[in-house]
């Protein structure tokens, strides 16, 4: 495997999946198609060797792009997708576009081509759980999304399931839990907290905080991606989770004392409509089956972590601090 495409490698999970894969790799090309929509950043790839990575600006709506570049291509994996839940609240029309237009095109190009092709997507398919039932998601767990969001990333799952079953298309699905670490978009929960203290702002936690997420760190994920896409069984869904629950609440708090405030510097806001409540991932089948081990199974260490490249980048995020904020608090968030 020589030339894999990686669509939204300019993103915040791709981007850190473009620098795994390089270090890892030393004899892949990479190429990166990215849209460059506000969460995309050509940033993010800086300082990875020319030679070794070609990026195009491009819509993986666009067939004739997505065709050309397939064409010479050994395997596609897609991380590009509209993920933004609240965005999807706001205005859904870009997710349908993305994430089931998108993955359509990409499709219809890996089929014909005969081109590998693994998919990106999220345990938010699932729907969520009690935050007193002890169940985790599995392979087999029904899908019940409940946001625009999650019910796209649902249909491009169905999508690639059926092109493999109808096609013959040689793909895998993986569905991994909140991915944390460098690059991610501050106007997401953990960077925006981070990014919060470090500019003088008290964090801002959605109502009571209760919320569970099973977070990992975007470098255990990328290695995890990388082993399903050389070793995956064709046609399966792996989950990817590194046992990282933690409640919003803890995390919150968890920030502000790594960072040497009073954990209980921080202000309520309006919950999120429809705000699933849990979420986990039984990675069991990813362990057993292909050997994969997260590095990052202390969420503190890994925590601490992304708030020294936060705090070491100020540079990457303070340009759009100002307008994040403005926009949440619009919302009364």
């Amino acid at each position: 495997m020589q030339n894999i495409i990686v669509t939204g490698g300019a993103g915040f999970i791709g981007s850190n999946f473009v620098h795994h894969v390089i270090a890892e790799r030393p004899d892949w090309h990479v190429t990166v198609l990215d849209k460059l929509t506000y969460a995309g950043n050509r940033a993010n790839l800086e300082g990875l060797p020319a030679d070794r990575l070609t990026f195009v600006h491009g819509d993986i709506a666009d067939a004739e792009v997505v065709d050309s570049l397939v064409a010479k291509a050994n395997a596609v994996v897609h991380y590009a997708a509209e993920s933004h839940n609240d965005n999807s609240l706001q205005n859904p029309r870009p997710f349908i576009d993305t994430n089931l237009t998108g993955t359509y095109t990409l499709l219809e190009a890996v089929r014909r081509h005969d081109v590998r092709f693994h998919h990106i997507s999220t345990d938010e398919v699932y729907g969520d759980l009690q935050l007193d039932d002890p169940a985790r998601f599995t392979e087999h767990t029904p899908y019940n999304p409940s946001s625009p969001y999650s019910s796209t990333k649902a249909g491009s799952d169905l999508l690639v399931r059926a092109w493999v079953r109808s096609f013959g298309v040689r793909a895998t699905i993986s569905n991994c839990s909140n991915n944390y670490g460098p690059y991610q978009h501050i106007e997401k929960f953990i960077p925006r907290q981070i990014t919060n203290v470090l500019s003088g702002i008290r964090p801002k936690l959605y109502g009571a905080g209760l919320n569970v997420r099973d977070w990992i760190h975007t470098n255990d994920h990328s290695s995890a991606v990388l082993k399903v896409l050389e070793e995956g069984r064709i046609g399966e869904t792996y989950l990817i989770g590194a046992d990282g629950e933690q409640n919003n609440k803890t995390v919150v708090e968890l920030i502000l004392e790594l960072m040497g405030k009073d954990p209980h510097d921080y202000d309520h806001v309006n919950d999120r409509p429809g705000h699933d409540l849990r979420y986990a991932i039984d990675s069991t089948k990813l362990r057993t089956e292909l050997g994969w081990q997260p590095k990052f199974t202390d969420f503190r260490t890994g925590l601490a972590d992304t708030i020294a490249w936060y705090s070491e980048h100020e540079s990457w995020w303070t340009a759009q601090k100002a307008a994040v904020e403005a926009q949440y608090a619009k919302a009364g968030q």
